[in-house]
């Protein structure tokens, strides 16, 4: 079957004109050469870009073939719409080749809107007559023909949303850890409010208002954007990098230099659209930023301990601050290393700040920590050979002046200055560290006290004070050294030192080494006693130490058990005494009885039965001075092997 009189021989306006079809029945008739001709004349003015009125004979000879389809299905002739088809297959191509022709202007919009915008809406009215031919059909016939509805506009929606997507966002290769991302973050700011300008000012005037063409476009950045972000942050970033999307995702995008651009408000909202990062997202980067900076962190103050642990053991003393207290630059260098941190974070958000304070609160406690074992391991390395460090002590009140320096300092990291508290855990861990360095000086005075302590109590002693001089001479030494450390801890340094001379003089007291043969000879001991005791009061006062807060009365109180004339009172003195001093035992009372030497046994019975039927409770703030002094136990007789007792 063909057609004849389709198609008349000639042209007007550059599209072939076709009358109104007739009668299907006149119309089958084999005249395929004119519809031929008609395909190939199209096919030309596609070629010359002649695109409306290539469209106007493609939507001729559409009409025509559909119209004739439409008669033969009302009259149930199906079979004749093969050969019908077959003698319109070139519209196929036709289609084809102007939808292509379509999506390569669509694809070009943003650079023909401002080169050749006649173009672009020409792309526009042809999309928009397929649209109403493709509305008028879905509404009013019955029947429906091949290739409809065609969906250009839905189509134009997403070629130039594929362009936009495809122009930015398709996997790129780049060193997420270099200045790499952040020169194409860079581009993508300087590129989405360059485009969407063109959008807003010069492509709205080429498509229908309905269209929404610019908030179409803001949506399509804004989605490619999020997914964009979610494929970078999936790779294993550093600190920079993270930091970067954080601050361009909360900051930038939102800010004057991109989305908010006055050249693109009022029109331009992206408030409504959501964040580019969600919530769960932003705390996944949030806690990943905080890992990687944890790590710089810990690495810098690694290396920081290792330089300070060096310069222990320099052959000069430490730095002074002007006040002549001895210090270093590790309490600045760490505060400054956290505090940057902290502020770099109170960029993004408050969140991100609060994480990264949480974060350097612990490394700064683990930190004292890894101090804390470095002046342990200075101390045994002193031990064997005191000449080494030359400085110890030196450095050990620096040490000191620095933990006072990072305690006052910790407060002032808190982004509320409202709640300023150090935690608990971290200002046990800077006691720790004081504790410690207080301990290591301790243990040093006691090392010079030792070889006098061991000298008493003697007659040689008796008959002289040359060995309580000395003592005092060597804690005037140290107390010289304890002045280039600041208030607090010289106080505290200075009220242990006491105790531990009351302590160590107790202690050689207690050693059994001397009993008094004579009344003269107590005589001579309770003198000495005072002397010594007075002295060495008058020698804490001096520098500082109140009375009130000596234990060198424990000395005085000692005393008054030796000069006791009448032994049948000292259970009397004794309850007094063990009243003052609760953590006295029966083996502290006995040593000292030994010690005046004419204590019967029934008295010494009758004193420690009063001391079972007393005992004594420790009160709540009670500086313990008896309980670290140990008795040497008492002489076992002498037994022969396999024999019993003499």
């Amino acid at each position: 079957m063909g057609f004849r009189g389709v198609l008349p021989p000639r042209e007007t306006g550059g599209a072939r004109a076709v009358p109104e079809p007739r009668d299907a029945e006149e119309q089958l008739h084999p005249v395929p050469a004119e519809v031929h001709e008609v395909f190939s004349h199209t096919l030309q003015l596609l070629s010359g870009q002649q695109l409306l009125e290539a469209h106007a004979e493609l939507m001729m000879m559409e009409h025509l073939r559909d119209d004739i389809l439409s008669q033969l299905h009302l009259r149930g002739l199906s079979s004749a719409q093969a050969t019908v088809l077959s003698y319109f297959g070139g519209l196929r191509e036709l289609n084809e080749s102007l939808a292509k022709q379509l999506w390569d202007i669509v694809g070009s919009s943003l650079r023909l809107v401002r080169e050749d915008p006649v173009l672009f809406v020409t792309a526009v009215r042809i999309i928009e007559r397929e649209e109403k031919i493709d509305d008028t059909l879905l509404l009013e016939a019955t029947f429906l023909p091949p290739g409809r509805p065609k969906g250009w506009r839905q189509k134009f929606y997403h070629v130039l949303q594929e362009t936009i997507t495809g122009a930015h966002f398709h996997a790129v290769c780049m060193d997420t850890e270099g200045p790499e991302l952040a020169r194409h973050l860079a581009a993508l700011q300087k590129d989405i409010v360059s485009e969407l300008r063109v959008v807003k000012d010069l492509m709205v005037q080429c498509v229908p208002a309905h269209y929404n063409i610019l908030s179409v476009c803001t949506v399509t950045y804004h989605q490619a954007l999020t997914s964009h972000l979610q494929d970078i942050l999936r790779e294993d970033l550093d600190k920079q990098a993270l930091f970067l999307l954080l601050e361009w995702a909360l900051r930038v995008y939102h800010s004057p230099e991109m989305m908010g651009h006055p050249d693109l408000l009022p029109e331009v909202d992206v408030s409504a659209l959501g964040p580019l990062m969600s919530p769960e997202l932003v705390d996944q980067t949030e806690r990943k930023y905080v890992v990687k900076v944890k790590a710089s962190v810990l690495e810098w103050m690694q290396r920081t301990l290792e330089v300070e642990f060096k310069e222990w053991f320099r052959e000069e003393e430490p730095e002074t601050d002007h006040q002549g207290f001895f210090q270093s630059a590790l309490p600045v260098i760490v505060m400054q290393m956290l505090n940057e941190n902290i502020r770099v974070a109170s960029l993004i958000t408050d969140s991100l700040q609060q994480k990264v304070y949480n974060m350097a609160l612990e490394e700064l406690e683990a930190f004292l920590g890894r101090l804390r074992e470095a002046l342990v391991q200075c101390g045994k390395e002193h031990q064997k050979d005191r000449t080494i460090p030359k400085y110890y002590v030196s450095y050990l009140l620096a040490m000191l002046n620095n933990n006072l320096a990072l305690s006052s300092s910790v407060s002032f990291l808190h982004p509320d200055t409202a709640r300023r508290e150090v935690p608990m855990s971290l200002q046990a861990a800077l006691d720790r560290m004081q504790k410690k360095a207080c301990q290591l000086l301790l243990e040093e005075l006691l090392l010079d006290l030792q070889p006098l302590c061991l000298q008493l109590p003697s007659r040689k002693w008796l008959s002289g004070s040359q060995l309580v001089s000395s003592m005092c001479e060597v804690i005037d030494k140290y107390a010289k050294n304890f002045s280039r450390v600041r208030k607090p801890v010289f106080m505290l340094l200075l009220t242990e030192s006491e105790l531990l001379v009351t302590s160590q003089y107790l202690r050689a007291l207690m050693q059994k080494k001397m009993v008094c043969k004579s009344k003269e000879e107590r005589g001579q001991l309770c003198d000495r006693l005072l002397q010594d005791a007075t002295q060495l009061r008058e020698l804490f006062c001096g520098l500082g130490l109140d009375q009130s807060q000596q234990s060198l009365e424990a000395v005085f109180a000692l005393r008054e058990l030796i000069c006791l004339k009448d032994p049948a009172l000292l259970s009397l003195e004794v309850l007094g005494f063990i009243t003052k001093y609760p953590d006295v035992s029966d083996e502290h009372i006995s040593t000292l009885l030994d010690l005046r030497g004419d204590v019967s046994k029934e008295v010494r019975h009758m004193v420690l039965e009063m001391m079972a039927q007393h005992p004594q409770v420790l009160p709540e703030r009670y500086r313990p001075i008896f309980s670290t002094i140990l008795v040497p136990a008492p002489e076992l007789p002498f037994c022969l092997r396999k024999g019993k007792c003499a």
